[in-house]
């Protein structure tokens, strides 16, 4: 029996993830973001689509998202690290924060005023675009925080992460380039980090979904099994593209297109605040 038929998955909604997958894989090769601000937004159409409850179509979404930028997020860094473009060092010293903050924000996702949450995100993303767009430098004299404040960085970034179903590179890239480091290590670095990001995130959401009754076929508390599986499957073979495109970039142009995104990204969340 065909996973279409198994999970009742029409023509449409494969290509579509398929295609998530692609766009996802090499954006996480290109910016070092898993691309999870895309794939929320379509996977919660699509669970309307298959007639999921809404309160937790939104919810599957977001855990199904990071589950998927696990296996983006190690092709994507395996790119990098063999062009030795990954940092491993701040890897190490902002891991453990992102896997506390990972954990926490997703079982706060039922506690946060969906609005309120959006409307900081825009207004953060929008700030950072805009200067990395401008190409604003740092103080020369500006680095990255000691330990303690590491730690802090990284629940910060852990936490935002698993609210919004995203790896982490939205935030890490513009943080690191803003305390002076390079941007193409950055982006690869970012791609790391979403490793770490991206497990802690789904065990805390398969933590909180385990109480959840009458699951969808395919589905494992909050993570939808079909999109996970096609998602991944067509990432993993994208995001070393995209690592290769990112390094015959200048860094102008990487920060330019990293803002863009940046700006699609918060203008979609200003949305989200106005209509929730």
């Amino acid at each position: 029996m065909s996973l279409m038929n198994l999970f009742n998955l029409d023509a449409t909604v494969i290509v579509l993830l398929l295609l998530m997958g692609c766009v996802g894989g090499f954006l996480a090769g290109l910016l070092g973001i898993g691309g999870g601000m895309l794939l929320v937004p379509a996977l919660t159409w699509i669970a309307a689509r298959q007639g999921f409850d809404p309160a937790y179509g939104v919810k599957m979404a977001v855990a199904t998202s990071l589950a998927t930028i696990v296996f983006t997020s190690i092709s994507s860094v395996r790119a990098h690290h063999q062009r030795g473009a990954v940092n491993w060092s701040i890897v190490a010293r902002l891991a453990p924060g992102i896997v506390l903050g990972s954990l926490l924000g997703a079982q706060l996702v039922r506690w946060i005023p969906a609005a309120w949450l959006a409307g900081c995100f825009a207004l953060f993303v929008g700030y950072s675009a805009t200067q990395m767009f401008v190409d604003r430098k740092p103080k020369p004299s500006r680095q990255l925080p000691a330990t303690a404040g590491m730690l802090g960085a990284g629940g910060v970034i852990g936490v935002l992460s698993a609210l919004v179903g995203a790896g982490g590179g939205f935030i890490s890239v513009p943080f690191m380039v803003w305390c002076n480091t390079a941007m193409h290590t950055a982006v690869a670095t970012s791609a790391a980090l979403g490793v770490p990001i991206a497990l802690a995130g789904t065990a805390g959401h398969l933590m909180a979904g385990l109480a959840v009754q009458g699951e969808p076929p395919g589905a494992v508390g909050y993570i939808y099994l079909p999109a996970l599986l096609l998602i991944a499957s067509a990432s993993v073979l994208l995001a070393p593209l995209g690592a290769k495109a990112a390094h015959r970039l200048n860094v102008k142009q990487l920060k330019k297109a990293f803002a863009v995104l940046l700006y699609g990204l918060a203008s979609y969340m200003l949305w989200r605040a106005l209509t929730v």
